[in-house]
């Protein structure tokens, strides 16, 4: 693959690039690495990819595509270690936009007047981070209905974290049903966790707005979040449950799913204080918030959406909360969800 020219993006910490190489090559070394996400969407046999295999055919030159690494100690700063660094880790890189047109362009790979040797061109994105890439892929794939922001991020939180790495056990919902392991977290879950992180938000879910607007609010609140006001990483977050997890009530509350978005979201502001936690002071400051919580009353209150705002409120401000005595945190959770 040659690369032609770089420059910095700002906004992902990231250096982007623009290359050139063959079909041939792309079938070969960048085809396979759609197959690194297991719950990929449906491939869209629509007339527009129909109409794109008959013109790739016929010598048509493919819109470009993207792909993206992350690289947190990148040095790049010429073209010659770009182009190095892009062949030399191919495998590890990541589609963020293309997907469609490489089945498309497999298929007709498959016909005998298929020209291999043809030109095809590639956006090249290093990022500094996982959260900042996937930024980058939801701002590439807004508004394309055959894959939500919801699914983007599902499939790039099984595929950017290594979880086999940790303590804790994360299984699809496939391997869920298929043997559930015990203690296991939901990749669903922890996908939600991961949105909330993105948008600040923890309520993004909501059966009374159509999915297609409730996906365009999602994006402009992932937009929304400045990246370079973040300090830490969502994968920060996943080391830190990683790391209490094996005290068991910790472990409970984390897959608690409402607790884990708010979790997600009070994260950032606290993580300081949570970091001089031993598992077991976590676990006193977690038992205080269960016995404020059942303080409320189920019949007047949404227990869902109270669990996830209380939740990040107290973990947002866990500096102050530590210190409260349980009756005052009983007052501060009952002004928080009072109604009129």
């Amino acid at each position: 693959m040659k690369i032609y020219n770089i420059a910095n993006d700002n906004v992902i910490s990231g250096i982007c690039g623009l290359a050139q190489t063959d079909y041939n090559y792309t079938l070969d070394k960048i085809f396979p690495l759609i197959n690194k996400l297991e719950e990929q969407r449906k491939f869209l046999d629509t007339k527009f990819y129909k109409r794109l295999e008959r013109d790739i055919l016929l010598g048509c030159l493919m819109p470009p595509l993207t792909l993206a690494f992350i690289n947190k100690d990148y040095s790049i700063k010429s073209l010659s270690n770009f182009e190095e660094y892009v062949n030399k880790n191919i495998e590890h890189g990541f589609i963020l936009d293309g997907i469609q047109r490489l089945t498309t362009l497999k298929r007709a790979s498959e016909k005998p007047e298929f020209n291999s040797e043809k030109e095809i061109f590639f956006n090249i994105i290093i990022a500094e981070n996982k959260d900042k890439l996937l930024y980058r892929m939801i701002t590439l794939n807004n508004g394309q209905r055959g894959m939500t922001p919801r699914h983007q991020i599902e499939i790039l939180t099984h595929e950017l974290f290594d979880f086999s790495k940790l303590n804790i056990k994360v299984q699809t919902e496939k391997e869920k049903a298929r043997k559930p392991e015990k203690f296991s977290f939901s990749l669903g879950d922890i996908a939600k966790g991961y949105m909330a992180f993105l948008t600040k938000n923890v309520n993004n879910e909501n059966s009374k707005i159509i999915e297609e607007k409730m996906d365009e609010i999602l994006v402009g609140r992932i937009l929304d979040n400045d990246l370079e006001d973040n300090e830490i990483e969502f994968e920060d977050l996943i080391k830190f449950v990683d790391k209490n997890s094996t005290n068991l009530f910790c472990l409970n509350w984390f897959q608690t799913v409402n607790n884990f978005i708010g979790l997600s979201v009070g994260f950032a502001n606290s993580y300081k204080v949570l970091f001089e936690f031993s598992s077991e002071q976590l676990e006193e400051q977690l038992h205080k918030f269960e016995e404020s919580f059942k303080f409320l009353n189920p019949s007047k209150i949404n227990l869902g959406k109270f669990r996830r705002e209380l939740s990040r409120e107290f973990i947002q401000n866990i500096d102050k909360y530590q210190n409260s005595s349980q009756d005052e945190l009983n007052d501060i959770f009952f002004d928080l969800t009072a109604t009129d």
